[in-house]
């Protein structure tokens, strides 16, 4: 390895062949007979649940995921996280099309949507396949969806279809959404583009009425491409098996290292004399001061480990480690070498680690996604080849392709013609039926001799629309606006997941590009009289083999039609899929010559940049450059199979840095998670669990002292830098930079049993307000809770102050605050009853995240007492704040800017008695017009308040003034001119007074009347609080809340009595609680012991229930 230049990269002109070889080898593997030939997209039985014809319900024989020892062989392991991860990816619909068949009316459930009057109404010939258009109801949902924040029907998830009048009994039909176009969202009715996943289920008839369903849990494209990277490792085999199966201990430095071990530190350690080329096996350097001592041992794990993994906890500084690792790396490549892969579990995450890369290295690719980020926007594939603007690689597959395709779609225009938007009003004309095979050669002649001398409409008419005359009738699909009033569609996400899940599952620029093509409209408005509801009528059997059709009687011939039309679109049919099977061969083809002109940009490129899920997804594209080093950041948060997935055949070095202490990768069947199948245990956690070598970084720079020490029960060598010692304090709570605000406020469930407490959400809204009126800037305050339900009761309370309006508020769940810190954080922790399930708060690793993102202040709020019976952490955690300086009690101690007295709030309503910010005395001196200040002690400087009494002043025409004191001066007497005294006014102010701006007054008014300003703001202040419920669900609401309220008073029970009261005696290590008993679940076993899972869930009901272990609502029945 040498040196190498930072310039932009010239592309190769060479084609990569080894891109073509590996998707011609997916392609003939497909539909095998073992486990690595399974169908990519699931099949129609498979979501039925039929096996040779014969639907049944036996148990799913999963192999779980082996947390403890060595696997047995690569094939056991691969084969195992397959099935895991098909399991999780496809039963969320298996068994939302189990609820919709048992239960064919049932509304919208926490785990279903249902969209009725689905009808196809075109197609669009786009170069990634063939895209079917359809509109659909959403009536099922009972509420209004806001498109824009909603996770329905996101790119790339699964659904399934069924026609209305089977309802999934015989037949089941699988598409993927192609994209989601808000625009089309919001028509009345909506439409939606989807994809069949197999040609030969592919349908057109317009006239056709489906029923489309969808599970509100799990995103199947997330797992789609991992599951076809798996089965490539299955049949071609992986590196590092030696590490990830057989769990060998010595780790041995990289192939390119051991036969050259010089590494170039210039740029680590830039004032080092001497060379900077050091022999990095032989000779590890000294540490710079850049670097702490645990830093500098991780960075020789990163540069000298095959397989490195380094662990950095809360605030220690892990990326910076990677940024470091990876800039040297850098220094070290030859311009020959290819581009290392950067990979992160999030976008967010991924667009961090780029930024800090931009700063030495520009030229660098992103891959996928669509980031917000300006600048690594100009860096993505999509821009990079419009800059370069390469053309088609000669000998590659696009040029091809791209003329195939072209045929194709004439060839199916020709073929929709009769149903294009011209000939919608006509029915199928005599031609069409005949070139169809529905009528016979005699038939046809006979309709137009027949038809010979008739002319309709002005002209000459086709001799079916003579034949068939009056027995015709319009076909037209009615749609109803919604109109649920305010009533919205609630959703269990917030805006960064939102922001996170649009970047990650939405459609970018460059797959946008393949979603466009021509788009072919479908439609038919008319159609046969008949009024039997079947065509299978004795007669019509006889009149269809007549020759002359002009012997059947008038009033037979609309049913004859029907069967006839019916005849014609079979054969249609049959000629769409045809043509569907080839066009999607040749849209793949189109994709692999994509990737091959990729590869010619990204070959000289020195960083490629993408997502885990990237690393399946491109993963043909990221074989074919080659890599020898793939770091992957957020490790620990994605569960294992996408990590496997970046073990391509040229992998020399893989670096996995994260934390397990924190939040884990995640299921979207819940009883995949934990035991016994351990689905969501990631790959660096079971590594580091099963002795693997790491290291750990361990001085921390994010927390203060005070808020850093509550983490010791999870981190017991954590160490504090010194730049976090003399943390400046937060205002208005003097040196009480934490604290654990104690109540007994019993918690309660939303419409989406997610779990909420009104007393404890009033609590939180007051403290934060009262930080604010402080100084505190409100971008400074982070608010976190374990619930949304609880996180969108906070947010609603905050928007509704008008202190706060139009300010953008931090309120988030935990697990959407992974990587983040702030200045102030404050927890709501919602669980509060006698039962002691604590539900997430159980969860170390969610409650270790909680706890460790704040830097000066960090404020808890939540029953102490219920937490620390039902949990040996949180029990930990309140006998640590009720240490000097003790930091717990069912009280919140203020500290007066103003006057240095204390203030303890200990209910929500007290917040008033401070309402200005300081304390409960009145404030002693007077506003600058001299009127005395009608607050309490405050913090605001009094030019921000304006004077609400009565003006005295004389106007110069002798009237009194009688506006407001900050109003401008204007006389009122409709007998004197209407003069402006403002300025007049401000002459004779007393020198150096103070003022608020002055409100003109333009018209004759009551002093007291409400302001057109205030009429719109108090319009605004509805719209945002109240357009989640209408008027009347409100007041059912409020009225329910009343009767079931309790009074909020302090706790007098005698349980941690000693550490809650004021006079605190720190109990005795024996009072700890044990370890709460596990919920017992019974586990289905197989003879040898393995577990297994129902083909389908055990209860089927439209109704709201409670939910149960294994609910495939997307929670954790043990955890709510």
């Amino acid at each position: 390895m040498g040196s190498a230049n930072h310039r932009i990269a010239v592309p190769s002109m060479q084609l990569n062949r080894d891109i073509q070889a590996y998707v011609d080898e997916t392609r003939r593997a497909a539909n095998g007979d073992s486990w690595t030939g399974k169908p990519e997209l699931p099949t129609s039985n498979e979501i039925l649940g039929i096996e040779d014809g014969v639907e049944y319900d036996e148990p799913i024989d999963l192999v779980p995921n082996k947390v403890d020892g060595r696997w047995e062989s690569a094939e056991t392991y691969l084969k195992a996280h397959y099935d895991l991860l098909r399991e999780d990816a496809v039963s969320p619909l298996r068994d939302a099309v189990a609820y919709v068949k048992q239960d064919p009316k049932m509304m919208d459930s926490p785990d279903v949507c249902i969209y009725e009057k689905v009808h196809i109404i075109g197609l669009t010939c786009t170069d990634a396949g063939i895209a079917i258009r359809v509109q659909f109801s959403t009536a099922r949902a009972g509420k209004n969806i806001v498109w824009e924040y909603s996770p329905r029907l996101t790119s790339g998830n699964i659904v399934a279809l069924t026609p209305a009048n089977d309802m999934f009994k015989t037949k089941c039909v699988i598409a993927v959404v192609a994209a989601r176009p808000l625009a089309a969202l919001k028509t009345t009715p909506p439409e939606i583009d989807l994809f069949y996943a197999r040609a030969e289920d592919a349908e057109f008839d317009h006239q056709q009425e489906w029923v489309m369903v969808e599970a509100r849990s799990g995103y199947f494209e997330a797992s789609r491409h991992t599951l076809t990277a798996l089965q490539k490792m299955g049949r071609q085999g992986f590196p590092f098996s030696e590490y990830l199966c057989g769990l060998q201990p010595n780790i041995e430095p990289p192939e390119y290292l051991q036969s050259n071990p010089f590494v170039d530190f210039s740029s680590t350690l830039p004032d080092q004399e001497g060379p900077q080329k050091i022999d990095a096996l032989n000779n590890w350097p000294s540490p710079p001061e850049s670097l702490d001592s645990s830093q500098w041992d991780a960075l020789r794990q990163i540069l000298t480990k095959k397989l490195a993994i380094v662990q950095g906890p809360p605030g220690t500084g892990k990326t910076h480690v990677s940024v470091v690792a990876l800039r040297t790396l850098l220094s070290t490549m030859s311009a020959s070498d290819p581009p290392i892969i950067l990979a992160a579990q999030t976008n967010h995450a991924l667009d961090q680690l780029l930024t800090h890369v931009a700063k030495f290295e520009m030229n660098y690719v992103r891959l996928g996604g669509r980031s917000t980020d300006e600048d690594i926007k100009k860096r993505t594939l999509h821009e990079v080849k419009k800059l370069q603007r390469v053309p088609n690689m000669p000998g590659g597959l696009s040029g091809r392709a791209r003329k195939q395709l072209k045929a194709l779609t004439e060839s199916l225009i020709e073929l929709f013609t009769p149903f294009n938007l011209d000939n919608a009003k006509s029915l199928l004309p005599a031609s069409l039926l005949l070139k169809m095979d529905a009528i016979s050669q005699s038939q046809h002649d006979s309709l137009v001799k027949g038809a010979e001398g008739w002319v309709q409409g002005g002209g000459q008419a086709d001799p079916v629309s003579i034949w068939i005359g009056e027995q015709k009738t319009k076909f037209a699909v009615v749609y109803k606006a919604n109109n649920f009033g305010f009533n919205e569609d609630e959703i269990d996400l917030e805006y960064e997941q939102l922001k996170e899940l649009e970047l990650e599952q939405g459609v970018d620029e460059e797959e946008y590009e393949t979603l466009r093509g021509p788009y072919l409209p479908i439609g038919e408005e008319v159609q046969g009289r008949w009024s039997a509801p079947t065509e299978k009528h004795p007669t019509l059997e006889r009149y269809l083999k007549f020759d002359d059709l002009w012997k059947i009687p008038a009033t037979f011939r609309g049913g004859i039609y029907k069967i006839l039309h019916r005849r014609a679109k079979q054969n249609i049919l049959k000629s769409f899929r045809s043509l569907a099977k080839q066009y999607e061969k040749v849209a793949l083809d189109l994709k692999t010559g994509r990737w091959e002109l990729a590869s010619a940009i990204l070959e000289p490129v020195r960083v490629v940049g993408m997502t885990t899920t990237g690393l399946s997804k491109y993963r043909a594209l990221v074989a074919g450059i080659k890599p020898k080093i793939i770091l992957i950041e957020e490790a620990a948060e994605v569960i294992e199979a996408p990590v496997m997935a970046a073990c391509v055949k040229s992998l020399e070095h893989l670096i996995l840095v994260g934390d397990h202490k924190q939040l884990q990768g995640q299921c979207a069947v819940k009883d995949l998670e934990g035991e016994p199948y351990f689905l969501n245990v990631s790959m660096f956690e079971r590594l580091v669990h099963n002795g693997i070598e790491f290291k750990t970084l361990t001085k921390q720079r994010r927390m203060a002292p005070e808020i850093r020490r509550v983490l010791a029960p999870i981190y017991d060598n954590l160490e504090d830098h010194p730049s976090v010692l003399n943390r400046e304090g937060v205002p208005g709570m003097a040196n009480v930079n934490s604290f654990f605000f104690c109540h007994p406020w019993p918690e309660s469930s939303d419409s989406l049993l997610s779990k909420c407490n009104e007393g404890e959400a009033r609590m939180v809204v007051g403290f934060f307000i009262y930080l604010h009126m402080n100084g505190v800037p409100v971008k400074d305050i982070t608010v976190l809770t374990f619930y949304n339900g609880q996180r969108k009761k906070i947010l609603k309370r905050l928007k509704e102050t008008p202190l706060l309006q139009g300010q953008y508020l931090k309120v988030c769940t935990v697990d959407s605050y992974q990587g983040e810190e702030n200045e102030i954080v404050i927890l709501s922790l919602v669980r509060s009853h006698e039962r002691g399930n604590i539900g997430f708060l159980a969860v170390e690793n969610r409650v270790c995240v909680a706890l460790s993102r704040a830097k000066r202040g960090f404020y808890i709020f939540g029953n102490a007492e219920s937490l620390a019976v039902s949990s040996p952490l949180w029990w930990e955690v309140v006998q640590i704040m009720a240490r000097t300086p003790k930091r717990l009690g069912y009280h919140v101690p203020l500290t007066c800017s103003n006057h240095r007295t204390k203030t303890y709030i200990y209910d929500a309503e007290q917040w008033e008695s401070i309402s200005g910010g300081g304390c409960d005395r009145k404030c002693d001196q007077n506003l600058g017009c001299g009127h005395p200040c009608p607050l309490h002690c405050h913090v605001i400087q009094h030019v921000q308040i304006r004077c609400q009494q009565s003006c005295t002043r004389t106007l110069p025409c002798g009237h009194p003034c009688i506006n407001i004191c900050s109003e401008s001066c204007d006389c009122q007497y409709e007998d004197c001119p209407a003069v402006d005294m403002a300025l007049i006014v401000a002459e004779n102010e007393p020198p150096g007074a103070e003022f608020p701006p002055r409100t003109p007054v333009r018209q004759r008014r009551p002093v007291n009347s409400i302001t057109h300003a205030q009429l719109v703001r108090g319009y605004q202040n509805y719209a945002d609080g109240g357009a989640q419920q209408d008027d009347a669900r409100l007041a059912a609401e409020a009225e329910l809340l009343s009767m079931n309220e309790q009074p909020i008073t302090r706790n007098t029970g005698e349980s941690l009595i000693d550490l809650l009261n004021e006079d605190m005696t720190v109990p005795s290590v024996d009072q700890t609680p044990s370890k709460p008993k596990e919920e017992e679940v019974t586990v289905q076993r197989t003879p040898d012991g393995r577990p297994v899972r129902r083909k389908f869930v055990q209860y089927y009901s439209s109704s709201p229930r409670p939910y149960t272990k294994g609910g495939r609502n997307g929670h954790d029945s043990s955890l709510i």
